[in-house]
């Protein structure tokens, strides 16, 4: 994290109440860039008790330039039963393009693997979008690993409520 004076400074900080409106409004950027703005339904009153209520289901960090929030990351601890020990993972990663080449995105990454590897985890994970060459250039030059064997599995809306009792 900086604290740099300079005109320019940037800024990584763990969310706060604060921040939701930035980081809904950066979350349907994302989505407007994935392709699925119809799908988000991200609100700051959505949001905020799994980020800040009695049981958070995951966390978040800004960066801040000039004292604007222009890039989040969320994420949330998950487990590995084959180590034994838990895991971070990163739900969204975005940067504004307007600051993309900056290295917000590299100390956001840079900042979330010391944390997992500070918090214990035996490893840190994340998904990409298979057309999205640029991040996953980015991700390989940073030492992911593509796992090409691995599918995601989804279950969601009608076919969630399915299993309802």
């Amino acid at each position: 994290m900086s604290d740099d004076p300079t005109p320019n400074a940037r800024t990584l900080r763990p969310a706060t109440p604060h921040d939701l409106p930035a980081i809904c409004g950066l979350i349907h950027e994302l989505a407007d860039f994935e392709r699925l703005s119809p799908l988000c339904q991200a609100t700051p009153e959505a949001l905020a008790p799994h980020l800040f209520g009695p049981r958070p289901a995951a966390e978040a960090v800004v960066a801040e330039v000039q004292g604007a929030v222009v890039a989040f990351a969320l994420y949330f601890t998950n487990f590995s039963t084959f180590l034994a020990r838990p895991g971070l993972y990163l739900e969204d990663l975005y940067v504004q393009p307007a600051h993309r080449g900056s290295g917000l995105g590299r100390a956001l990454l840079e900042h979330l693997g010391a944390l997992a590897v500070q918090r214990g985890c035996g490893r840190f994970e994340w998904s990409v979008l298979d057309w999205n060459a640029d991040a996953i250039g980015f991700y390989e030059g940073m030492g992911a690993q593509l796992l090409p064997d691995w599918r995601i599995c989804r279950v969601s809306g009608a076919a969630l409520e399915r299993f309802r009792r």
